[in-house]
């Protein structure tokens, strides 16, 4: 399993293509191989794929806004087959009953049509969780049913790992439940107070969530801390990266 940054993390040094360009040099200068880009300004799929190819980078995921994917996901799969990305991933969705479109059903009926040309395009969608998703809809959790739902071929998750515990989860259950479909995972720690935390500086057992994402098939772990607690994120990333690598990851 490889490691990599989820730019999430950085998201306010990449408010436009020159701190962007910057922030890429800087996770790369920390070690990290691959990146997940998300919460960035926009950009043209060639000036990332560019951009990437200077700092030996890698972007294995992206989190891609949900009007782009609806409205052209054969273009969103092209623009991804320009940097060489095979993980199109949604960062959230509502499930809220008291809402038009965010029901379960219209997750089903919107993303459900996404994934599938998606995957005709070379492409896997991603659905990535946060605690919502431990509230039942129909007597099972919303987590469980869109795993029944959706099929495993068209869709995967990118399980988060603080998202579960703060759902009342287990993160190693949920990686072992869901294996087969979490080829990128979130890690993220949790620490007393429902911090976000540095990697092997909060409470969640890792060496629980490495035994059962690499039993599960994951092939990137990507580090995101959407709250850094008032520490300067890059130093975050930093700590986590070290952490891992002490861990024998890379």
């Amino acid at each position: 399993m490889k490691t990599g940054a989820q730019f999430y993390t950085v998201r306010d040094f990449c408010k436009d293509l020159d701190g962007f360009a910057e922030t890429l040099k800087k996770v790369a200068d920390i070690g990290y191989k691959t990146v997940q880009i998300s919460g960035t300004c926009a950009y043209e799929p060639e000036w990332l794929k560019a951009q990437l190819d200077s700092n030996g980078l890698e972007c294995v995921i992206t989190h891609t806004a949900a009007d782009k994917l609806i409205s052209d996901p054969v273009k969103t799969a092209k623009e991804h087959d320009v940097f060489g990305c095979k993980y199109v991933g949604l960062g959230w969705f509502g499930f809220d009953e008291e809402k038009d479109n965010q029901h379960f059903d219209d997750f089903l009926r919107i993303y459900k049509p996404v994934a599938k040309t998606l995957a005709e395009n070379g492409k896997y969608f991603m659905y990535h969780n946060h605690d919502g998703e431990f509230r039942k809809y129909n007597g099972k959790l919303i987590l469980e049913a869109l795993a029944e739902n959706m099929p495993a071929d068209i869709m995967g998750f990118t399980l988060d790992t603080f998202w579960v515990q703060a759902g009342g989860g287990d993160p190693a259950q949920w990686l072992e439940r869901l294996s087969g479909r979490i080829p990128c995972i979130h890690l993220k720690d949790y620490a007393y107070g429902r911090k976000m935390a540095v990697i092997g500086e909060g409470n969640i057992n890792f060496d629980r969530v490495f035994e059962k994402a690499e039993a599960g098939g994951t092939e990137y772990m990507l580090v995101e801390q959407d709250d850094c607690n008032g520490e300067n994120p890059f130093d975050c990333l930093k700590r986590s990266y070290e952490y891992l690598k002490s861990r024998g990851f890379e």
